[in-house]
């Protein structure tokens, strides 16, 4: 296994971490197939009932490792990096039947920024920074930054940052709504945890279904995510958990879920 990534599973949560602090957390190809292959193992891992995803050290994700883009002989080419690397990791945070936590503990810059963007619930340490900074050295964003932010935020400011490439900080990536919440320093890692750990004891077939109708919603018109509501809803109602749910409320007791 690749020590750029490190993994261990808490309580039914996996927590993923970005681990190339000395360089901090930037991609390389090799990080970059790393991720990817703890996703796909997170997503058909009955015991993982939620992802927690942060860094190690001082910084989130700085995005692309740039010294892997100079060097002639290490260069897999900007069709590669997107192609392989960074859609694919998009697409797998998107498409896991699992809640995924974002944890941007540092600077979350580039396509560090943008994976980030693209989980399901995304919390910050107050020392926390979000940086568009591909206009800085005179490229677009990617890793699904024009998809996801405009919608985040709108189109305004999300042209305006991806343009200007300005840092933005945790507690202003929360008053945007870029962000669900952030934490104080002393309360973020507890906080982090026990937020992805709170979305594992629920019933995670519903979470699925809606993660499924949010990324529909981004693409459908009214009447057709209508119908898909009612399709998942029919859906969620034939789970144990559904039945569990209702149940413990006419018994006035704490719902025991299995994301069954």
């Amino acid at each position: 296994m690749s020590k750029s990534i490190a993994v261990e599973i808490i309580n039914n949560v996996a927590k993923i971490s970005l681990n190339r602090p000395e360089v901090f957390n930037s991609f390389n190809r090799e990080m970059a197939f790393a991720l990817q292959d703890q996703l796909k193992e997170c997503a058909s891992n009955k015991e993982v009932r939620a992802i927690l995803l942060t860094g190690n050290g001082k910084a989130f994700c700085a995005g692309q490792d740039l010294k892997e883009v100079t060097d002639p002989e290490l260069n897999p080419g900007f069709k590669s990096i997107l192609e392989e690397h960074y859609n694919p990791i998009i697409q797998l945070i998107r498409s896991i039947e699992k809640p995924i936590v974002a944890a941007v503990n540092g600077v979350a810059a580039g396509a560090g920024a943008n994976i980030a963007l693209a989980c399901d619930v995304v919390v910050a340490t107050q020392n926390a920074a979000f940086i568009q900074a591909f206009s800085k050295i005179g490229l677009v964003p990617d890793s699904a930054g024009t998809f996801f932010l405009p919608r985040l935020i709108g189109f305004q400011k999300a042209s305006a940052l991806a343009m200007l490439g300005d840092k933005i900080s945790a507690e202003e990536a929360e008053r945007l709504g870029m962000i669900y919440k952030y934490f104080t320093t002393e309360e973020f890692e507890e906080e982090s945890m026990k937020l992805a750990e709170k979305l594992a004891k629920m019933p995670t077939k519903a979470l699925a279904l809606t993660k499924a109708a949010l990324n529909k919603s981004l693409t459908n018109n009214l009447e057709e995510q209508l119908n898909l509501e009612s399709q998942y809803q029919i859906e969620a109602a034939s789970t144990a958990d559904y039945k569990e749910g209702v149940n413990a409320f006419i018994e006035k007791r704490k719902p025991n879920f299995k994301g069954e």
